[in-house]
Protein backbone atom coordinates (compact mmCIF):
# COMPACT_ATOMS: atom_id res chain seq x y z
CA UNK A 1 0.00 0.00 0.00
CA UNK A 2 1.40 3.39 -1.04
CA UNK A 3 0.95 5.38 2.18
CA UNK A 4 2.33 8.66 0.78
CA UNK A 5 0.07 8.40 -2.25
CA UNK A 6 -2.92 7.74 0.00
CA UNK A 7 -2.06 10.70 2.23
CA UNK A 8 -1.85 12.93 -0.82
CA UNK A 9 -5.18 11.59 -2.04
CA UNK A 10 -6.70 12.19 1.41
CA UNK A 11 -5.50 15.82 1.43
CA UNK A 12 -6.84 16.31 -2.09
CA UNK A 13 -10.22 14.84 -1.09
CA UNK A 14 -10.39 17.01 2.03
CA UNK A 15 -9.80 20.07 -0.17
CA UNK A 16 -12.55 18.96 -2.56
CA UNK A 17 -14.89 18.54 0.42
CA UNK A 18 -14.07 22.08 1.60
CA UNK A 19 -14.65 23.40 -1.93
CA UNK A 20 -17.98 21.55 -2.05
CA UNK A 21 -19.04 22.96 1.33
CA UNK A 22 -18.19 26.47 0.10
CA UNK A 23 -20.21 25.90 -3.08
CA UNK A 24 -23.16 24.62 -1.02
CA UNK A 25 -23.29 28.05 0.64
CA UNK A 26 -24.53 29.32 -2.72
CA UNK A 27 -27.14 26.56 -3.28
CA UNK A 28 -30.50 27.86 -2.06
CA UNK A 29 -33.32 25.65 -0.80
CA UNK A 30 -36.80 27.20 -0.88
CA UNK A 31 -39.66 25.77 1.15
CA UNK A 32 -43.13 27.05 1.94
CA UNK A 33 -46.28 26.08 3.76
CA UNK A 34 -49.02 24.44 1.68
CA UNK A 35 -50.99 27.71 1.59
CA UNK A 36 -47.83 29.77 0.87
CA UNK A 37 -48.34 31.97 3.94
CA UNK A 38 -44.85 31.18 5.19
CA UNK A 39 -41.75 30.86 3.02
CA UNK A 40 -38.16 30.14 4.00
CA UNK A 41 -34.90 30.05 2.08
CA UNK A 42 -31.74 28.46 3.38
CA UNK A 43 -28.44 27.30 1.98
CA UNK A 44 -27.60 23.65 1.41
CA UNK A 45 -25.32 24.13 4.44
CA UNK A 46 -28.46 24.84 6.47
CA UNK A 47 -27.98 28.57 7.05
CA UNK A 48 -31.30 30.43 7.01
CA UNK A 49 -31.22 33.27 4.48
CA UNK A 50 -34.80 34.55 4.60
CA UNK A 51 -38.19 34.01 6.17
CA UNK A 52 -41.31 35.59 4.68
CA UNK A 53 -44.46 35.64 6.82
CA UNK A 54 -47.85 36.63 5.45
CA UNK A 55 -49.66 39.18 7.65
CA UNK A 56 -52.51 36.68 8.16
CA UNK A 57 -50.20 34.56 10.31
CA UNK A 58 -49.34 37.47 12.59
CA UNK A 59 -52.77 37.30 14.20
CA UNK A 60 -52.24 33.81 15.65
CA UNK A 61 -48.98 33.25 17.53
CA UNK A 62 -49.55 29.49 17.99
CA UNK A 63 -50.31 28.98 14.31
CA UNK A 64 -47.23 30.99 13.31
CA UNK A 65 -45.03 28.94 15.62
CA UNK A 66 -46.46 25.70 14.18
CA UNK A 67 -45.86 26.93 10.63
CA UNK A 68 -42.27 27.90 11.44
CA UNK A 69 -41.52 24.49 12.92
CA UNK A 70 -43.07 22.57 10.03
CA UNK A 71 -41.62 24.63 7.19
CA UNK A 72 -38.16 25.00 8.73
CA UNK A 73 -37.95 21.27 9.42
CA UNK A 74 -38.93 20.45 5.83
CA UNK A 75 -36.37 22.94 4.48
CA UNK A 76 -33.61 21.64 6.78
CA UNK A 77 -34.37 18.06 5.72
CA UNK A 78 -34.12 19.02 2.03
CA UNK A 79 -30.89 20.94 2.62
CA UNK A 80 -29.42 18.04 4.60
CA UNK A 81 -30.22 15.61 1.77
CA UNK A 82 -28.60 17.89 -0.84
CA UNK A 83 -25.57 18.42 1.41
CA UNK A 84 -25.10 14.71 2.12
CA UNK A 85 -25.48 13.74 -1.53
CA UNK A 86 -22.89 16.30 -2.63
CA UNK A 87 -20.34 15.38 0.05
CA UNK A 88 -20.91 11.63 -0.54
CA UNK A 89 -20.32 12.14 -4.26
CA UNK A 90 -16.95 13.78 -3.60
CA UNK A 91 -15.77 11.20 -1.06
CA UNK A 92 -16.94 8.15 -3.02
CA UNK A 93 -15.50 9.45 -6.28
CA UNK A 94 -12.06 10.20 -4.89
CA UNK A 95 -11.35 7.82 -2.06
CA UNK A 96 -11.13 4.08 -1.76
CA UNK A 97 -12.77 3.77 1.64
CA UNK A 98 -10.65 2.29 4.40
CA UNK A 99 -12.54 0.96 7.43
CA UNK A 100 -12.91 3.78 9.95
CA UNK A 101 -12.00 6.54 7.46
CA UNK A 102 -15.60 7.51 6.69
CA UNK A 103 -15.74 9.32 10.05
CA UNK A 104 -13.22 11.86 8.75
CA UNK A 105 -15.70 13.13 6.18
CA UNK A 106 -18.58 13.99 8.50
Amino acid sequence: MDLMGMMGKLKETQQKIEDTKNRLDTVMIDEQSNDALLKVTLTANRTIKSITIDDALLEDKDQLEDYLILVLNKAIEKATNVNAAEIDAVTKMDMPMIPGMEDLFK
